[in-house]
């Protein structure tokens, strides 16, 4: 088997799966029967997919998710994504060198002898686009109401993201499954779809237009069939995709967004990295990096452009906890290397975020994870209202927000379109947008944890100090005496004593803590030594009864070293260790997790040999390698029509119609000082995914010539 493979994993179990032969350059391989082509070629060590046609730079993967074009490989000669294609056992896969011939493939007959098949279109009350959280909970709700549904999603599984994510989610416990995994809300979220009739779900299936006659074009990839369907309403639920980031070397390869790292690391159990880079202290970009920690991977520093992380405080908690160096007020300045990142280059920067002189460091890593925010997949969305279609929209496709905010939102959505169909339920309770609110609210501030704290002889010490939408904890308590405000969850949860009731230390509120922030502090047998109980979500060979360990504070503070009395599991929390230690009763109430020995942030690598300059420009657009220094000079010239930009430099002509560049070329204007109502939008086509000329050519709707 290849070596790139992650065999143990905390959370994650490793499934046996059947072992296939493909070819790589003519060379056999193998691979894991139902993966992607880029999964298996980055399993066995391959990270160079091909190289770009125009300065010949060495391409390897970016998002993973279909997104942008840069994985492109060719198979039996034609080009096609990677990161979408599976595996197949005896595929000849051949890196993308420069353009293919389109002159040496061969003719198809259907269409050298104009003979087309004639496309039905399939009629349909409800088309929702995206089986991710939203597409899913607004199906559920159609469903639930008899209503005919087709859901079609581009993956091989429902779920979206949802199966990318092994932390408890936040949220309500009620409404949106808080205090689960995200890998496990996408199993809950699937079966009520199978038990649901009315609705049909097709995978593998991607939307690739929406026409004048208020039709949307699918490609159905393992049928290869090409459909047409006119919904009388469409809800779209495409999610984000992530932005890239213009800097020198930033086309790698080595160089993955968030999802991409996720996917490969959670979904595909590929191990692509050994040292880890991240750029963007959002909650993706934190979170990434604990996903990380947890498949055994170094996380070596993580850069913030803002002043303070903007993800959840909890999550950067996690980090702390282990060492990993969060740098706040940096950036990144360049990415070294020839045929792979080898190392990056980093500064601080002032209150206009440039670069300070004097502070560059350089840091050898073998990935960089670019995690600087998301843009909503919202191109269905437009198209639809201007060809007036009836249409919906929810999750990340109408507004960026945490997957539990794209449930909530899906569910409200799914009876919005019950209504607009004449379906006679009951007026959406106000309540349910307020709350909605709720889940799509940024954290609070951070508040300063009361070192006095101390509720009797035994008691849980919450470290979780900001105002985030989250209620597990006050959810599993037996006695409710963990208390949030039920009309707005975003409360810090606070512990007090009611009616005479005391905590029995059954250690579930510890266990649920989607942040980990949660410890149970024990006098009752040694008012000096009390046990502390923390959670840790690593595998249990990493620690055992009898070590000595450090214990940390919130901030990654190491406070003592204690000896670990007992470890144990609770049955509904699977996969969270419950450790116990036994600690000076000074620092007890303060003690918020444990750094376990690893190797993890020790190398001592010396940096000479990633001096090696790259040849690599700060690349806006990726399909036709544009550097961001060509549009800034056209934007400081005069040119305020994209059209325009499109035309001298060919941006946003790609494959990808300009997914990843459109958004960094707006940004490049706005640095420039024009505001985004004096450019003028580049003219939008209505095929927004790539699909072979033959399959729409072999197709044609009825009444058409």
């Amino acid at each position: 088997m290849p070596q790139n493979r992650i065999n143990s994993h905390p959370i994650l179990e490793i499934p046996v799966s059947k072992i296939i032969e493909f070819f790589w350059q003519g060379k056999p391989f193998q691979a894991k029967e139902g993966e992607t082509i880029a999964s298996a070629l980055i399993a066995n060590g391959i990270n160079i997919f091909g190289h770009h046609p125009k300065d010949d730079e060495p391409l390897g993967i970016f998002c993973a998710n279909g997104q942008c074009s840069q994985c492109m490989v060719l198979v039996d000669g034609k080009p096609i994504k990677s990161c979408m294609t599976k595996v197949k056992p005896g595929m000849d896969v051949m890196p993308a060198e420069g353009l293919p011939d389109i002159s040496a493939l061969p003719i198809e007959e259907s269409i050298s002898s104009n003979e087309h098949k004639l496309t039905e279109i399939m009629k349909i009350p409800v088309l929702i686009i995206g089986g991710g959280p939203a597409g899913l909970s607004a199906a559920i709700e159609l469903g639930n109401l008899g209503l005919d549904v087709l859901l079609v999603d581009d993956k091989s599984q429902l779920g979206g993201k949802l199966v990318l994510q092994t932390h408890r989610f936040f949220g309500s416990t009620k409404a949106v499954y808080a205090g689960t995994r995200g890998v496990d809300i996408a199993k809950i979220l699937s079966g009520q779809i199978e038990a649901l009739d009315s609705v049909e779900v097709w995978l593998e299936t991607t939307a690739v237009a929406i026409f004048e006659e208020k039709t949307v074009g699918l490609w159905r990839v393992d049928w290869n069939e090409y459909v047409l369907v006119k919904p009388d309403v469409l809800l779209v639920a495409t999610g984000a995709r992530e932005r890239s980031l213009p800097f020198k070397g930033n086309t790698l390869p080595g160089i993955f967004g968030a999802g991409a790292f996720q996917t490969l690391v959670n979904r595909d159990l590929v191990k692509p990295t050994d040292n880890l880079f991240i750029i963007g202290g959002g909650n993706v970009g934190l979170i990434a990096g604990y996903h990380a920690l947890q498949a055994g991977i170094n996380v070596v520093g993580l850069v913030e452009a803002m002043p303070q992380c903007g993800g959840y405080k909890v999550h950067e908690d996690k980090l702390a906890r282990f060492g990993v160096p969060i740098l706040t007020s940096h950036t990144i300045l360049e990415a070294k290397g020839k045929d792979h990142v080898k190392s990056v280059i980093i500064a601080e920067i002032d209150e206009n975020f440039q670069p300070i002189q004097g502070t560059e460091k350089e840091i050898p890593c073998d990935c960089v994870l670019i995690a600087v925010g998301l843009n909503p997949v919202d191109e269905f969305i437009q198209k639809a209202n201007e060809v007036k279609m009836p249409v919906f929209a929810a999750g990340d496709a109408e507004e960026i927000a945490e997957a539990s905010a794209a449930m909530y939102a899906g569910k409200i959505k799914g009876l919005e379109i019950a209504q607009y169909l004449g379906y006679d339920i009951p007026k959406i309770p106000e309540q349910w947008r307020e709350f909605e609110t709720i889940l799509k609210s940024r954290p609070g501030e951070v508040i300063s944890i009361d070192e006095d704290i101390h509720h009797g002889d035994v008691f849980p010490v919450m470290h979780c100090r900001q105002e985030i939408p989250c209620d597990p904890c006050a959810s599993v308590c037996p006695n409710n005496l963990i208390q949030i405000n039920p009309d707005d969850i975003r409360g810090i949860p606070e512990f007090c004593s009611l009616d005479g009731k005391n905590c029995i230390a059954c250690e579930r509120c510890v266990a649920i803590c989607p942040g980990l922030a949660i410890t149970l502090v024990d006098f009752r047998k040694d008012p000096l030594h009390p046990i502390v109980s923390i959670p840790l979500e690593f595998s249990q060979h990493t620690i055992s009864v009898g070590d000595t360990v450090s214990v940390t504070d919130v901030d990654g503070n190491i406070l003592a070293y204690v000896p670990v009395t007992f470890i144990r599991t609770l049955r509904k929390f699977s996969h969270t260790l419950i450790v116990r230690v036994q600690t000076p009763a000074e620092v007890a109430t303060r003690i918020a997790g444990i750094r376990i020995p690893t190797e993890w942030n020790q190398q001592e690598e010396s940096l000479d040999k990633y001096h090696q300059q790259t040849e690599q420009e700060n690349i806006v657009c990726r399909c036709e390698h544009v550097s961001a220094d060509t549009i800034r000079d056209l934007v400081q010239s005069g040119v305020r029509d994209i059209n325009q930009i499109k035309a001298a430099t060919k941006a946003t002509m790609g494959a990808c119609g300009g997914k990843t560049c459109l958004s960094l070329i707006k940004k490049i204007f706005r640095e420039e000082g024009v505001s985004i109502d004096k450019i003028t939008e580049p003219t939008q086509r209505p095929v927004f995914v790539e699909i072979s000329l033959d399959t729409l050519a072999n197709n044609h709707q009825e009444g058409q010539g």
